[in-house]
């Protein structure tokens, strides 16, 4: 059990953070950046939670999705494998990335299959949902480069945000009636045009 009395520490007064384990780190570190991207990506699924009470399916995936993230956001703050004397590390499970694919089949058989790109618009919720795909997007580049620069960084943590982006877009199109609400692109439709 996890308890913070404390609010603020003054220790990241001269610019570092701790991880999990390991020397404290620059808050620009790459490190940082990656599971930070994964804290923002959360806030924003939590928005979206805000305008899904009316689809409680919808809320109630979105409340584990917040809870794996904290999962996804652990992982990637511990750098260094697991030493067998301090325990096993908080870690993204296979079995996470299974339901999410499992949702993602689950929820997109219920759609209409798609005659182009789907504009991140629609209802107040569907845009909410496009707005986290798009962050959860960013961390996924954060946690590539991450895992670029260290290599002790499991395929996991962006399996799971590469899933996760897929179910936000499914369920932007069924918080979109469905998908019969959907904002489609269409090419060119603007162009040289002077009449608004």
């Amino acid at each position: 059990m996890i308890k913070i009395n404390k609010i603020y520490t003054r220790t990241g007064d001269d610019g570092t953070t701790g991880l999990v384990r390991g020397p404290r780190r620059a808050k620009h570190d790459i490190r940082i950046e990656a599971y930070g991207t994964v804290e923002e990506a959360n806030a924003f699924v939590g928005l979206a939670r805000v305008h899904a009470q009316k689809m409680p399916k919808i809320e109630m995936t979105l409340r584990r999705v917040q809870n794996d993230l904290f999962d996804v956001g652990s992982d990637l703050a511990t750098p260094g494998a697991d030493d067998s004397s301090e325990g096993a590390s908080l870690r993204v499970t296979q079995q996470q990335i299974d339901w999410l694919e499992a949702q993602i089949d689950l929820n997109n058989e219920r759609l209409q299959p798609l005659t182009s790109f789907v504009l991140p618009a629609g209802s107040a919720l569907a845009a909410n949902l496009h707005t986290a795909r798009t962050v959860v997007r960013r961390a996924e580049r954060v946690a590539t480069a991450l895992r670029a620069a260290e290599s002790d960084v499991g395929p996991r943590p962006i399996a799971y945000l590469n899933r996760l982006s897929d179910l936000l877009f499914v369920m932007g199109r069924l918080a979109n009636d469905l998908g019969k609400s959907d904002v489609l692109w269409e090419p060119g439709r603007f162009s040289g045009s002077t009449k608004g």
